[in-house]
């Protein structure tokens, strides 16, 4: 989680929450907890930095890393990225979901595979709004090293 995290704030923690079931993580900590754990295991951080919030060239792709999750056609820049805008969009979950029963229906697919397509829907909702609000990033460096 990013520094601009708040354990109190309830719409955060819910944000958190979405991202650790959707994805299948224990338990995320805020950036300067991570940073903290590294020195207290006797590393010397030489380098620590979020990926997600570097600047590069003008002219490269500066779409958000979250930007295939968040199922806006409007984003997509190339065919494959319409269909794969396309799958994670409103429409596209429905369709998946309808095949995802079918199929169990049919015994094609084993039972609860839509149930696990739906919570990873969550947590893929909870990815965009953690990304879009600051809140998370996927992307944090940390360059370490154990003392001799």
């Amino acid at each position: 989680m990013t520094d601009a995290y708040d354990e109190k704030n309830e719409h955060h923690r819910k944000i958190r929450l979405g991202i650790e079931r959707g994805n299948g993580i224990a338990n995320m900590v805020p950036r300067k907890e991570a940073l903290e754990a590294m020195k207290k295991a006797g590393f010397l951080v030489e380098h620590e930095e979020d990926l997600a919030q570097r600047k590069v060239s003008p002219i490269a792709d500066r779409r958000p890393w979250y930007a295939p999750l968040a199922g806006d056609l409007a984003g997509a820049q190339t065919l494959g990225d319409f269909f794969g805008v396309l799958r994670m969009s409103s429409v596209g979950r429905i369709g998946v979901g309808i095949l995802l029963r079918t199929m169990e229906t049919l015994r094609l697919a084993p039972l609860g595979s839509a149930e696990t397509a739906v919570e990873l829907s969550a947590g893929a909702d909870a990815l965009v709004a953690g990304g879009r609000e600051g809140l998370f990033t996927p992307m944090y460096l940390m360059v370490a090293r154990k003392p001799f």
